[in-house]
C-alpha cells in the first residue's frame, strides 16, 4: 500500500454536525494521541451527516436564498473546512466509508445496491407487508465501524437518522455493529417519504398513525397543481425529522452524565420534498409563485418545489440550533465536539433544482456535476466543527480533508487505530497546529455507477474517468483545481507525465470488490489517449 499521508495527527472529538471525506494512511505512521484519552478526559461526540446537502446550500458557504443562521453560527463558534470531500458521490458507499475508514478502492460497498435478488424491493407495499424486503445489502458482519471502537472506549453510541447498510433481520444493522441504540429508516427506499408508515427502534418496527401512501404517488385525476388542496395527502401524518430530533434530545438526555457519541444522521433534505408548512409558507412570501413540480418514478409532486427545499434545510437549520441550546441548558456544551457536513452533493431529482439554487457553488450544479458523479459537485461538501475548549472560534482552514478521516481522528483523540484505515487525523487542524497536520498523499473514488466513475486528485491535480461501464467512450480528464475549481478546462493533452503519475497511483490503490457489481476497470486497462 503506498504511503498516502505527509502527516498525522491527533483529535479530540466532542460532537460532529456534517461531515465527508477521503484519504489513506500508511500503517508505519504511529499515532501521536494529543487528544483526550492523554488528558483523563473524555469529550461527548456529535456528528451531524446531512443528505444531499450541496457546499453552497449553507449561507456561510455562500448560499444567498436559503436562510441556515444557526448552522453559520455554528462556524462563527469553530472551524470551517474549504477542502472537505465526501467519499462516493451517492448515499451508501458514503457512510460506509466514513463508519469504517476506508477509501472507496477499498470498500466493500461502492454503490446503491438494492439486494435485488430478494424480490420486488422497490415496491413501497409489498415492503411494509414483508420487512424482508427492506433494507440495503448488508455489510459482512466482521466489519469494524468506528462506534464499536467508541463502545470500547466507555462511550454510549447512539445513531438517529438513515442506515441503509444492512437489512432488518440481518447481523448487518446498528445495534450489531457498534451502535446501543437506534430510530430511523433502516432502508433508504423507505426513506423516499417523510410521512412514513413506519419507523426502526433498534431491531423493531415503530408503527405510526399515517396513511400508506407509496412515493410516487402522482396527483389524483382531475386535480388542479396550482391547488394547495391537491398536495394535501402527501404532507398528513407525522413527520418523521420532528420524532427522530426527540429521540437526538432524548438519547442525550439518558447518556449525559457519561460520555456519548450521537451520529445523527438525518435524511434531510434528500427528496421527496416535503417540509413543515410554518417554512414552506415563510418561502413561499420570499420565493414568489412558482411552477409545481408534478412528481416521477418514486417521488411526491410539490406544489412549491425551491420553497419545499428551501424549507427543509431551514428546518434542519433550526433543529440544530435548539441542539446547541439543548447541550447549553445540560452544561454539556463546552465538552462537546460537533462536526456537520453533508454525504454527498446536490440532488438533481425529486424536483429538486441545485441549479435555481446554485447549490454546488463555486463547483457546477447541474445533472452530471452533482450528486452520483465523482467532479467537485458530487463530492464536496461542507465540514464545520466546533468544540469551545479547544477549537478557536471563526477559524477556517483550507486543509484538504474527506469522510473516512474521521475515524482516525477520532482514534487520535482517544486512544485507538482503526484496522486498515485509509484516513488520516485532521486534529492539528482542529487544535490550530498545522505544522503537525499530516496531509494526503492522494484522495481517490472509484465508482461503478452512473457508467462508471473513476478520480483521483494530488495536491491541486485531479485526473477524472467517466463511462468506464458503460458503451460510451471512456474520458480522459485531468484539471488543475487550483486555477479551475469548476473543473471547466481538460488539460490532460498538456500534462502526459501528471496523468501517468495519477493512472499509477490510482491502480495500485484499486483493489477488486467482493461484489462484482461494484467492479470498474483499472484506469489503466481503459486509458486510450491517442482517441481524446
Amino acid at each position: 500500500m503506498l504511503n498516502s499521508t505527509k502527516n498525522l495527527s491527533c483529535l479530540y472529538f466532542i460532537a460532529v454536525v456534517f461531515v465527508g471525506c477521503t484519504g489513506g494512511i500508511s500503517k508505519d505512521v504511529k499515532s501521536v494521541n494529543n487528544g483526550a484519552a492523554a488528558k483523563g478526559s473524555k469529550p461527548n461526540i456529535i456528528y451531524i451527516l446531512a443528505d444531499d446537502l450541496g457546499y453552497g446550500d449553507l449561507g456561510v458557504y455562500g448560499q444567498e436564498f436559503i436562510e441556515t443562521p444557526n448552522i453559520d453560527l455554528l462556524a462563527k463558534e469553530g472551524m470551517l473546512f474549504t477542502q472537505h470531500y465526501s467519499s462516493a458521490p451517492v448515499c451508501a458507499p458514503a457512510r460506509f466509508s466514513l463508519l469504517t475508514g476506508k477509501h472507496s478502492g477499498h470498500s466493500f460497498i461502492r454503490g446503491n445496491d438494492g439486494w435485488k435478488e430478494r424480490g420486488d424491493v422497490w415496491n413501497y407495499k409489498a415492503a411494509i407487508a414483508d420487512s424482508t424486503l427492506e433494507g440495503q445489502r448488508p455489510i459482512p458482519s466482521k466489519t469494524v465501524l468506528f462506534p464499536k471502537m467508541l463502545q470500547e472506549q466507555g462511550y454510549k453510541t447512539g445513531m438517529v437518522g438513515k442506515w441503509g447498510l444492512g437489512a432488518p433481520h440481518t447481523d448487518a444493522i446498528p445495534t450489531k455493529m457498534g451502535f446501543d441504540f437506534f430510530y430511523g429508516y433502516n432502508c433508504q427506499r423507505q426513506a423516499h417519504t417523510y410521512y412514513p408508515v413506519h419507523l426502526y427502534k433498534n431491531d423493531k418496527r415503530v408503527y405510526l398513525k399515517n396513511d400508506t401512501i407509496p412515493p410516487g404517488t402522482k396527483l389524483e385525476e382531475g386535480a388542479s397543481p396550482y391547488d394547495a388542496k391537491s398536495y394535501e395527502q402527501f404532507n398528513k401524518g407525522l413527520y418523521s425529522p420532528d420524532l427522530m430530533f426527540d429521540e437526538v434530545l432524548s438519547f442525550i438526555n439518558q447518556n449525559k452524565d457519561q460520555p456519548f457519541f450521537m451520529y445523527w444522521a438525518t435524511p434531510l433534505p434528500h427528496v421527496a420534498l416535503q417540509a413543515p408548512a410554518r417554512w414552506v409558507n415563510y418561502y413561499v412570501e420570499k420565493f414568489g409563485d412558482e411552477e409545481p413540480y408534478l412528481g416521477q418514478k418514486g417521488y411526491f409532486p410539490s406544489k412549491n418545489p425551491h420553497a419545499t427545499y428551501a424549507a427543509m434545510i431551514s428546518y434542519l437549520d433550526e433543529n440544530v440550533g435548539k441542539l446547541v441550546s439543548y447541550l447549553k441548558s445540560k452544561g454539556l456544551y463546552e465538552n462537546t465536539l460537533i462536526v456537520f457536513s453533508s454525504d454527498n452533493g446536490p440532488s438533481f431529482a425529486g424536483g429538486a433544482e441545485p441549479t435555481y439554487f446554485d447549490s454546488a457553488k463555486p463547483f457546477k450544479s447541474e445533472f452530471g456535476r452533482g450528486k452520483g458523479f465523482v467532479y467537485e459537485g458530487g463530492i464536496r461538501v461542507p465540514m464545520i466543527a466546533t468544540w469551545p475548549k479547544r477549537i478557536k472560534a471563526g477559524t477556517k482552514t483550507d486543509h484538504v480533508s474527506i469522510q473516512y478521516d474521521l475515524a482516525s481522528t477520532l482514534g487520535d483523540l482517544l486512544g485507538f487505530q482503526m484496522p486498515e484505515s485509509d484516513g488520516i487525523s485532521f486534529l492539528p487542524t482542529l487544535y490550530g497546529d498545522q505544522q503537525s497536520q499530516l496531509e494526503h498523499e492522494f484522495l481517490m473514488w472509484a465508482y461503478p455507477e452512473y457508467g462508471g466513475q473513476a478520480a483521483i486528485r494530488m495536491d491541486d491535480w485531479k485526473l477524472v474517468r467517466q463511462h468506464l461501464n458503460d458503451q460510451k467512450a471512456p474520458t480522459l480528464e485531468l484539471y488543475n483545481l487550483g486555477q479551475d475549481k469548476a473543473e471547466r478546462y481538460n488539460v490532460a493533452q498538456k500534462y502526459p507525465d501528471i496523468v501517468a503519475k495519477a493512472v499509477e497511483l490510482f491502480d495500485e490503490q484499486y483493489e477488486e470488490p467482493d461484489l462484482k457489481v461494484f467492479s470498474i476497470p483499472l484506469i489503466s486497462e481503459s486509458l486510450l489517449i491517442k482517441d481524446q
